[in-house]
């Protein structure tokens, strides 16, 4: 708990007891030590790990100061989908990972070990649901919510910086469903307090429910790598591939420096498939940038490239956030007129970035570190939301 001396500046006072007579008392750098048992010892090892760490993190006025979690200790977990992404979060952060295991039985059911008690904790559960196997992703990160659920967690907070089934977000046809509503729903009912995603392919998804799902932009990362690529930004076009596409374009050449939009209307035969592309706008002699929320197949990104060629583009890249690449969407990359194309790693790109030289990765480990930050010492986010700001870093 903490208290507040007769001239109110504020003091850490951490108590961990199990019984009448055991217990830490730490107040600043006195201590006082009583009969301690080995799990109270740990309990406080890891408390003063994250406040020190804290404490540095304030100095460097990398964030500013962080007050008393209000829910508990942090605890991180993670499944299958994305680990690395998960330890990048967890060392920005300073707390580690919490030890658990996630493994299949041998008739393909999955099974979840939580090895730390998460009675009383602030849980954050980092878990895309993406490809190769998005459905086995969202499983996971369901059961993992569970049973932190069911040990006792305060409070759970689902990370998921992919949001599967957002393109399946409304009724488009007879006796379709909004599988993106059904996810939402599903997530709540496995004991979900809280979502926090990264570009959400249709923001309308945070109103199919009543607990909130933070949509954080991932625009100022990837413009900062646009810039340091391109340098001299004078003969810079900001291109949209479609009309849906079309506000997260505008944001970008604004914060460039309004620099010059074009914008493609396409019609598709079918889901995954472009029929034609129509190009509105000018950029004979220009550099191009093709700005996109996920790329799947990249159908429309290497048929929009070869247009804007054909249109009298010098050079043509492509700034995408979720990198899905399914199917031979690498090898279309390899022979298209793209010279490069940036994206994040909320899908996981070690085996990408070896099959197609052409890739530029752009981590979101600090800006959900700081999501992470924010939620558990219940700060203000608003930078986070910010299409317009650079993201302090946490990496050291």
């Amino acid at each position: 708990f903490w208290l507040k001396d007769s001239v109110g500046s504020t003091r850490n006072l951490a108590m961990f007891a199990c019984g009448w007579r055991t217990g830490i008392l730490a107040l600043g750098s006195a201590s006082a030590t009583f009969a301690v048992t080995g799990q109270q010892r740990e309990t406080y090892r890891r408390w003063r790990h994250v406040h020190l760490n804290r404490a540095v993190l304030a100095e460097e006025k990398v964030l500013p100061f962080l007050d008393s979690p209000k829910h508990g200790p942090m605890r991180i977990l993670t499944g299958t989908a994305h680990p690395a992404l998960a330890e990048g979060i967890a060392a920005a952060v300073g707390c580690g990972l919490s030890p658990s295991t996630v493994n299949q039985f041998k008739n393909g059911e999955i099974q979840v070990l939580l090895h730390e008690s998460m009675r009383g904790c602030d849980v954050f559960v980092v878990q895309p649901t993406c490809n190769p196997d998005p459905n086995k992703g969202l499983m996971e990160l369901l059961i993992i919510m569970d049973a932190a659920r069911r040990g006792g967690a305060e409070r759970v907070t689902a990370v998921v910086p992919v949001y599967g089934y957002a393109r399946q977000d409304k009724k488009d046809r007879s006796r379709a469903p909004i599988t993106a509503k059904l996810v939402a729903d599903v997530m709540e009912v496995a004991g979900a307090n809280r979502v926090v995603t990264i570009d959400l392919h249709a923001s309308q998804i945070q109103g199919f429910v009543t607990y909130p799902i933070d949509n954080l932009y991932a625009m100022p990362l990837l413009e900062t790598a646009l810039r340091a690529e391109l340098g001299d930004l004078s003969d810079v076009v900001i291109v949209s591939p479609d009309a849906g596409a079309a506000k997260r374009a505008q944001y970008l050449a604004t914060s460039m420096g309004d620099l010059p939009l074009a914008i493609f209307s396409k019609q598709r035969i079918r889901p995954n498939e472009v029929a034609k592309m129509i190009l509105v706008g000018e950029v004979t002699g220009k550099r191009v940038a093709i700005i996109d929320d996920m790329a799947d197949t990249c159908g429309t990104l290497v048929l929009a490239a070869k247009e804007l060629k054909d249109a009298g583009a010098k050079e043509v890249v492509a700034v995408i956030t979720h990198g899905i690449f399914s199917s031979d969407a690498l090898d279309k990359i390899n022979k298209s007129e793209l010279s490069m194309v940036i994206c994040t790693d909320t899908i996981p790109m070690g085996i990408n970035v070896k099959k197609c030289t052409k890739l530029k990765v752009v981590t979101v480990a600090n800006l959900l570190a700081n999501s992470i930050l924010g939620a558990h010492t219940d700060q203000s986010m608003e930078s986070l939301y910010s299409l317009n700001m650079t993201l302090p870093s946490l990496a050291s």
